[in-house]
């Protein structure tokens, strides 16, 4: 029908104007046309042919995570593995494009020979490890970026400690900025640094595949070796080094809430990587954690702009959900299914507290000590009661800890969680076993 109107349009323009402006007319009338016929076209459909698996870039602020990133992106794009994404495609946030940092993990996605890949760009600032610790709650794998100009910084050695806390097995590293190297000696020095590093932290540093290059190199087409060559070698060993995890796809469904967004149209999107279980297009489903409890229907699902009929454990989706506000669901809260899930605020946890040399707190602590939680995508303040037995908790000891939360969220026997005071990691723990929330636990909390 607009077609028409516009047609009609430049008809009765064309009967006003004289024969001069007759092909001028022509074109102003073509081009609506030709446009409505590209603006409608369908979403392509997800096909689950190779094995999917999430993996990350951590490390130092500016050591070249967003640029390998893109790098990744360009060098498989060549290969028709990926759509090459640019580096401020991937930081896209204007805030990060003015500071040229990563300040929220940032999600692409790519196809190698023999899996599929969601690739999280985690922040390095020290500022946003808070966004990075719910990047890496997801991750299967990931690649340690290190500037061979700098060696190990201190994010460095605290993403690498927070990947072995939330229980990121394997590691890939991958020496960046070695075109600004003359000495080579000095990549062999950065190399022994990181395997050191590595085996101090729990990894298997004697063996974990290191690879040199330059991503800079790779994006700009210059030194194959140190470019092209190394990131084909890096993705080489991805495949090989990191194996598929087990996936726990006959549980009831559980998607941790990253992000929620409404598009005009269609309703509320809610997305992030699905912890077990599967999804599929229909399903009722049910929002707990931050003091709310929302029923809703699953009315569609996709993954990097494909649908999906069904998700599986590890996919990183978003789900349309019927009826819900953006107000309705926030970032930290779980969709499940209905009535498989509690939300908890009192826990019994065995919680290893870090030393000073990992970058843990200088002083002991006591009853009543106040830090932040973190666990699956939400933090939440805790109060701490130390066991009868115990007066303080020093750094570098394990202990068993009761914690109560300032509200009820969604835990689980077994679940890892991380606990942070104001910039630090001060400790990682694990939850062995749900306790009742007492009358006396809500006086305390005021």
């Amino acid at each position: 029908m607009a077609a028409l109107v516009g047609f009609r349009a430049c008809l009765s323009a064309l009967q006003l104007s004289s024969p001069g402006l007759l092909h001028s007319s022509y074109k102003l009338c073509a081009v609506p046309l030709l446009q409505r016929g590209y603006a409608a076209e369908a979403k392509r459909v997800f096909s689950r042919d190779k094995p999917h698996m999430n993996i990350g870039t951590i490390g130092h602020v500016d050591h070249g995570k967003t640029t390998l990133t893109a790098a990744i992106t360009k060098v498989l794009a060549e290969a028709g593995g990926a759509r090459y994404k640019k580096y401020e495609d991937i930081d896209n946030a204007p805030e990060e494009k003015a500071r040229g940092i990563t300040i929220n993990a940032s999600h692409v996605e790519y196809t190698t020979a023999n899996r599929h890949y969601a690739h999280t760009d985690c922040p390095g600032h020290a500022d946003y490890v808070k966004n990075m610790i719910t990047g890496t709650a997801q991750l299967d794998g990931c690649i340690l970026v290190v500037a061979a100009t700098d060696g190990q910084m201190p994010q460095t050695r605290e993403h690498l400690l927070l990947a072995r806390q939330i229980g990121v097995e394997h590691v890939v590293v991958f020496i960046n900025k070695a075109d600004a190297v003359d000495d080579k000696e000095m990549l062999d020095l950065v190399e022994l640094e990181i395997r050191e590093l590595l085996t101090e932290f729990g990894y298997d540093g004697e063996n974990t595949p290191v690879v040199i290059g330059s991503a800079l190199c790779a994006l700009e087409n210059n030194q194959p070796e140190l470019g092209v060559d190394a990131v084909m070698k890096l993705l080489e060993f991805v495949d090989t080094y990191i194996p598929l995890p087990k996936r726990e796809l006959e549980k009831p469904f559980l998607l941790p809430i990253d992000g929620v967004y409404s598009i005009p149209g269609r309703g509320t999107v809610v997305t992030g990587t699905l912890e077990r279980g599967v999804i599929k297009k229909g399903d009722d489903c049910e929002f707990v954690g931050h003091n709310k409890a929302v029923k809703s229907v699953v009315t569609g699902i996709e993954m990097f702009h494909q649908q999906l009929d069904r998700a599986e454990a590890g996919d990183n989706l978003g789900a349309l959900v019927r009826g819900l506000k953006r107000e309705d669901v926030r970032r930290g809260m779980v969709m499940s299914k209905p009535a498989s899930i509690q939300p908890h605020q009192k826990i019994q946890a065995q919680v290893y507290i870090l030393s000073k040399e990992e970058g843990g707190r200088h002083k002991p602590f006591v009853s009543n000590f106040m830090p932040v939680m973190f666990s699956l995508t939400w933090d939440m303040t805790c109060r701490v009661t130390l066991p009868g037995d115990k007066e303080m908790v020093m750094p570098g000891e394990d202990t068993s800890l009761t914690l109560t939360l300032r509200q009820p969220m969604v835990v689980e026997r077994g679940q890892r969680f991380t606990l942070r005071d104001g910039n630090k990691t001060i400790g990682t723990g694990l939850v062995t076993d749900i306790l009742t929330f007492s009358k006396e636990d809500m006086h305390n909390w005021g």
